[in-house]
Order: C-alpha cells, then sequence, then structure tokens
C-alpha cells in the first residue's frame, strides 16, 4: 500500500471485498427468494420487512469495525506492531461484548419497531418471528465483521471472502432443509442465518489464532485496552453512525413502502436485493480508499494519500456506472427470480430505475467520505451525511410523499438526497484538505 502503482493494488483490494459483500447480499437474498418461492409473497414480505432494522444495528457496529482497521492501518503504516497487537485484541472482545447488549436490547424492542414500521398484521407475527432469531445471532455477526475489518487492515481480502463462500453455501442449504424439509417459514431462513454466520466467525477466528504476524490472536491476550478503544471509537462511533443514518432513513422508507400495501412491499424487497449488490461495490472502494489512506497517512506520505483518494474516485464511478447499466438490463429477468407475478416484477423495476441510475453519486459520497475517515477524521462526513441523507428523506416521506402517495414518488427521494449530500461532502473534502496541508503528519 506504501509504494509503487495504486490503480492496481486498489483493485485487488476493493474486488474481493466487493464480492464479498455481494455474496453476503446473495446469501441474504437466498432467504427472500425461497420463501418467496415455496411459503408466499407474505413471507417474503416480512423478510424484507426486516431489512431496515437489521441494516441499522449491523450497519452501525460496521463503521465501528472501520474505525478499528483505519486505526491497525495508522499503526502498520508506522510498523508498530504492539499498538496493532492491542488493537487486535481490542476489536474481538469489543465484537462479542456489543454483540450482546445489542441481543439483549433487540429481543426487547423488536414488537415495538415493527409496529412502529407499520408492519401490516398478516405479516407481523412472520416478521417478528424473523427478527428476534435473527438478534440472536448479533455477536457472531458482529465479530466477522470485525476480524474481516482485522485481515482487511493488513490488505487482505482474500481470507474473509473465502470464510464467506463456506458458510454461505451452508447458509442456502440450510434454507432450503428448514423451510422445504421441516416445513417452517421465515423463522427458518432466520435461523439458517444465524448458524452460516456462526461458522463464518469461526473460521475467520481460527484463522486469526494461526497467523504468524502482529495480527495474531492470543485468546489469553483478549482484553479491552482502554487506549486503543477510545481509538478506535472516535474514528468508528462517526463512521457508524453515518452508516445508522443511511438505516434510519431507509426505516422511515420502509415504513412508508409499508403503507402500500404486501405486493409493493414484496417487490421493493426484490429489487433492495439486487441494487444492494451494486452497493457493495461502492462501499468496497470507499473502505479501500480509508485503508490505503489510513495507512499512508500513518506513514507521512500525504501526496500519496491526495492520489490514492483521486484514484478511488475514478475507480468507482466507471465500475459502478458499468455495472449499474448491466443491473438494469437483466433488471426484470433479476426480480422474476424472487416472485414471477408480473406486478411485483413491475413495481420492482420502477425502484431499481430509479436507484441504479444514481448510483454513481453514491460512490462520490463513499470516496469523499472514506478519504476524511482515513485520516482520522470521521465527524465531519457523519454530520453532513446525517444532514443530507436523513433530513431529506424523512422530510421528503412526511411532505412530498403525503401529498403524492405514489411508489414512485417515494423513490425519487434516494436520487435528490444523494445529490444533496455528495454536493456538500465535496466541498467539506476541498475544505478539509486546505487545512489539512498547513498540518503535519503523524
Amino acid at each position: 500500500m506504501l509504494n509503487g502503482s495504486i490503480w492496481d493494488k486498489l483493485l485487488m483490494f476493493a474486488l474481493p471485498l466487493a464480492l464479498t459483500g455481494m455474496l453476503q447480499q446473495l446469501f441474504n437474498a437466498a432467504d427472500v427468494a425461497v420463501v418467496g418461492r415455496y411459503v408466499g409473497k407474505n413471507a417474503m414480505a416480512a423478510v424484507g420487512s426486516n431489512s431496515p432494522i437489521i441494516g441499522l444495528l449491523v450497519n452501525g457496529f460496521v463503521g465501528i469495525a472501520l474505525g478499528a482497521n483505519v486505526v491497525m492501518s495508522m499503526f502498520s503504516g508506522q510498523k508498530n506492531k504492539s499498538a496493532v497487537s492491542k488493537c487486535v485484541h481490542t476489536s474481538i472482545l469489543l465484537a462479542i461484548t456489543g454483540g450482546i447488549a445489542v441481543t439483549v436490547i433487540g429481543e426487547l424492542i423488536a414488537p415495538g419497531v415493527l409496529r412502529l414500521m407499520s408492519v401490516p398484521d398478516e405479516i407481523f407475527p412472520m416478521a417478528l418471528a424473523y427478527l428476534r432469531i435473527y438478534f440472536l445471532g448479533m455477536p457472531v455477526i458482529f465479530l466477522y465483521n470485525f476480524e474481516a475489518a482485522v485481515f482487511r487492515s493488513q490488505g487482505d481480502t482474500k481470507t474473509p471472502l473465502f470464510c464467506l463462500v463456506v458458510s454461505g453455501v451452508i447458509n442456502v442449504i440450510l434454507n432450503l432443509f428448514f423451510v422445504r424439509v421441516v416445513g417452517m417459514n421465515a423463522d427458518g431462513v432466520a435461523t439458517a442465518t444465524v448458524l452460516s454466520n456462526l461458522i463464518s466467525s469461526a473460521l475467520l477466528f481460527i484463522a486469526l489464532c494461526r497467523r504468524k504476524d502482529m495480527i495474531k490472536v492470543y485468546v489469553r491476550y483478549i482484553r479491552i485496552h482502554s487506549d486503543m478503544l477510545k481509538r478506535i471509537v472516535s474514528i468508528g462511533l462517526p463512521a457508524g453512525l453515518q452508516s445508522m443514518v443511511f438505516s434510519l432513513s431507509n426505516m422511515c422508507v420502509q415504513s412508508a413502502v409499508n403503507s402500500l400495501g404486501s405486493d409493493v412491499m414484496a417487490a421493493s424487497s426484490a429489487a433492495f436485493n439486487i441494487e444492494i449488490l451494486v452497493y457493495y461495490l461502492v462501499n468496497a472502494f470507499g473502505q479501500a480508499c480509508t485503508t490505503f489512506v489510513g495507512q499512508n497517512y500513518g506513514a507521512a506520505k500525504l501526496s500519496r494519500c491526495r492520489r490514492i483518494t483521486c484514484i478511488s474516485l475514478a475507480l468507482d464511478i466507471g465500475i459502478t456506472a458499468a455495472l449499474s447499466a448491466v443491473m438494469l438490463l437483466l433488471g426484470k429477468p433479476l426480480l422474476s427470480i424472487f416472485n414471477s407475478d408480473s406486478a411485483i416484477i413491475s413495481i420492482g423495476f420502477v425502484r431499481l430505475g430509479f436507484i441504479l441510475t444514481a448510483e454513481v453519486v453514491n460512490a462520490v459520497m463513499e470516496i469523499m467520505s472514506g478519504s476524511m475517515r482515513g485520516y482520522g477524521y470521521s465527524l465531519v462526513p457523519a454530520v453532513t451525511t446525517f444532514a443530507g441523507v436523513c433530513g431529506i428523506r424523512i422530510g421528503w416521506v412526511y411532505s412530498i410523499f403525503r401529498s403524492s402517495h405514489t411508489f414512485s414518488t417515494l423513490m425519487m427521494v434516494y436520487p435528490v438526497s444523494w445529490v444533496a449530500t455528495a454536493a456538500a461532502l465535496i466541498l467539506a473534502y476541498l475544505i478539509f484538505m486546505r487545512n489539512m496541508s498547513k498540518k503535519t503528519c503523524p
């Protein structure tokens, strides 16, 4: 990361990371596809209605895991092996304890949250069962994401990918077993998801224990180091809050989707599982930018940090535009995988049209935010995203959508909020870099 060409190394880092996210989502999409095909559209809607809630909690801790990534990247750039090791062991325990806390809180608030999101009565029991089972798996889900962040801080995106492939295949097999053989519905695919995440986190933990370098895990050394926790949280918490902003606003949008009926809920759920594949590519380059900038900033190579940001932006925009075009061309056949109902396919394609045509704007947001996080500054992009994304989407739902109660009107909020937030983040980045040029690297 510290020497030589940049673009090819960014690709080597980002593409396996993007593939990891895509595969993770494909395995999650298998939940929707299995219940949509073998149980019905109500079960499909029940699973889909939980996506914003789960995303809210998981994305928050993924953001904190990104903070651990940045800290380890900076210390790796400085060749500080002791600090990296302390950060690794702190991250492991933070993931487990955080996951347990979210499980307890989630089980208590699950019914109230689903009611708040206006989940229809005919779907509510299945949605609640799915959510409660999913909450039980939070400790291992968080652990996997923190472990993956440890590997990525060293430029290794292939090991998390391998573990995900193994657990994902098991997830699909268990989905079919619980639904087709045992006769379960949404609760069956939730159980399969928890078990597969347990496997992936266990595989990564074993791999960390077998390492021979500075990220090797020693079980007896797993504890919270207060200085490392402070560093991780100071960078990761704003990043986590930024991710949670998207989920909070999506919960608001999902509540509006729920008000349009089960057909729209099922169609939106299917479209989400397609469009999110492109987002994982967008996000992968953002994380690559964060990691590369973090290591080079730690090594006091500020001019290289600037080049990394520019190259990351160009790669992200170009590849995202190409993949979005492919997804739009294949949109209707892909939607039919989830449900063959022509009405659901048509509604789902409306969502794909609004989101995929504007996904390149999202790429700009990710790179601007990712670059600033790499320098150790997460608060500015978090606040900017909160105001731009959350503010606009919530305001839109309670004003524009209320006066024009259609799915198209609701979906228009995505490109509008992205354009406004991207413009604000570009301005914030330019101001930040002007101030950064007056400072010295750590």
